[in-house]
């Protein structure tokens, strides 16, 4: 058996836990918006042509934010395309995963889909191709209860009462040579300053997120965040991070150890954060948006590209629709473990993505919709961890990965409310069980402990349309407390959620 032992204490507390960490992403990509929520004619349709199906299943994830309408997408968009009688709106070509865009779905018929699934928007703006102004279009439109051209636009096009939207987006990924209008440092910084100081010009309200690098390893991360961030320190309160991670070369024990990547990434950034703070001289403190993470076989995505034609511009075609695994699971458990273990600085989180595109949620024109191992890991840690996140001191036996090195073989996190304690545990050893002891005396109230996780026989088990429920979550009735002291063997390749109340 690999052996842990953890401690916990609630006089060590990491920090609150803000719901903006269980955001999502809903990108136009692929099957995402058409034939993923929005497939009028579907069985489960609303008038409005929203699946219900999938509200349902979007609500039982319990995501709280929405980034919309992208990521890539967004950086080629124009907002005024996606408002207005739907029959009379442009067919555009989109340039980031070169499709065409109908614009059936814009921004009040998102918003109205996010009214029934009961989630915040986050609403990103386009810097790629445009600017100042737009933002400032787009604001007014959204905000701006009336009297104005763009307030009345809005309303005349069915919204009396305004958008409210306070979170935004200063474009994406500006730092990518794959972004339509990608920047240096400099002059992304420049504009995005630029472009927040008008915003807050026409509200107050506002929360501002600035873009960061696109993942760790691009050649400039570390001083993009310091020269973005010294430009626009005054104006914004969050800058973000991406990152996705997949399986290299059979390295399976590396590829559960992703969370070690996403902990270095989170340390640099606040580092970075932290030295322009005090070259500034600054009181203010800025936050981790990491609005995009997930597994994502993206060495897929690579080999697709370049492969179209001029004359081939097709509507929701089938995208980035990844096929997930118990791996996959135990590995979105383990980036889940490490963002709660940064809920000091990472208040803002988004899974990228919701439906089809490297989603939780996989439909079926005309047919049904099912949940992917990885839904389950997020739901079940979406509901449970509340209140305060706990520092955690882990005693662990390590296991070898051709990616990390030698690391945990269990990582973990635990989160308090009301007297209860939450524990999240994740084993990376492939072949071995985990014996795994608590130490809990420091609260001497709690009596028993109920666990539930993912695993399976087979690490690559998966769910699918003629088999969604291959892989649940399961009992784990190993977990026991005795003396203030918890239990629990945990299977390889696992995750586990445990209730000690």
């Amino acid at each position: 058996m690999t052996r842990a032992h953890l401690t916990l204490h609630p006089a060590f507390p990491v920090g609150p836990i803000d719901r903006r960490l269980f955001g999502g992403f809903v990108e136009h990509l692929g099957r995402h918006v058409y034939d993923g929520i929005h497939e009028p004619g579907h069985p489960t349709a609303g008038p409005d042509g929203f699946r219900r199906d999938v509200i349902e299943l979007v609500k039982e994830l319990g995501v709280t934010t929405i980034r919309y309408p992208g990521g890539n997408f967004v950086s080629g968009y124009q907002w005024e395309d996606g408002v207005g009688p739907v029959d009379g709106r442009p067919r555009r070509l989109d340039l980031a995963w070169h499709s065409t865009e109908t614009n059936r779905v814009g921004l009040h018929e998102f918003h109205d889909w996010l009214d029934l699934v009961g989630s915040e928007l986050m609403l990103a703006v386009n810097l790629g191709t445009r600017g100042v102004k737009e933002a400032v279009d787009l604001l007014e439109y959204a905000n701006v209860p009336s009297g104005t051209t763009r307030s009345d636009q809005r309303r005349a096009n069915g919204r009396e009462e305004p958008f409210g939207v306070t979170m935004w987006c200063l474009g994406n990924e500006m730092d990518g040579p794959w972004q339509v209008g990608h920047r240096s440092a400099d002059d992304y910084g420049r504009l995005a300053s630029q472009v927040a100081k008008a915003m807050r010009l026409v509200d107050t309200r506002l929360t501002l997120v600035v873009c960061g690098s696109s993942n760790r390893d691009m050649p400039t991360f570390g001083t993009w965040e310091r020269t973005v961030l010294e430009h626009t320190w005054d104006d914004v309160d969050y800058i973000s991070c991406h990152a996705y991670y997949q399986e290299h070369d059979g390295d399976l024990a590396g590829f559960l150890a992703s969370g070690t990547d996403m902990d270095a990434f989170i340390d640099a950034v606040v580092a970075t954060i932290d030295h322009v703070r005090a070259v500034k001289r600054s009181d203010k403190r800025i936050d981790i948006s990491f609005d995009e993470w997930n597994v994502w076989y993206f060495t897929r995505w690579n080999e697709q590209e370049g492969t179209f034609a001029i004359d081939d511009w097709p509507v929701a075609p089938r995208l980035l629709e990844d096929v997930y695994t118990v791996a996959d699971a135990v590995t979105v458990g383990g980036l889940l473990i490490s963002l709660l273990n940064h809920a000091d600085r990472v208040t803002s989180a988004s899974l990228a993505q919701l439906v089809n595109v490297i989603a939780p949620i996989m439909t079926e024109p005309g047919g049904p919709a099912w949940r992917q191992t990885t839904f389950h890991p997020f739901a079940l840690t979406s509901k449970a961890a509340r209140g305060t996140a706990l520092k955690v001191t882990l005693d662990a036996d390590t296991v070898p990965t051709a990616r990390y090195g030698d690391v945990p073989a269990v990582a973990a996190a635990a989160t308090t409310e009301d007297g209860t304690v939450q524990l999240f545990l994740q084993n990376r050893d492939t072949t071995t069980p985990a014996t795994v002891t608590v130490d809990l005396s420091g609260f001497p109230a709690l009596s028993s402990a109920t666990a539930t996780g993912i695993w399976d026989d087979d690490p690559y088990a998966a769910n699918t349309r003629d088999d969604p429920a291959r892989v649940v979550p399961r009992a784990n009735d190993t977990a026991a407390l005795t003396g203030g002291v918890l239990t629990v063997t945990l299977p390889p390749v696992s995750w586990t959620a445990i209730s000690v109340a």
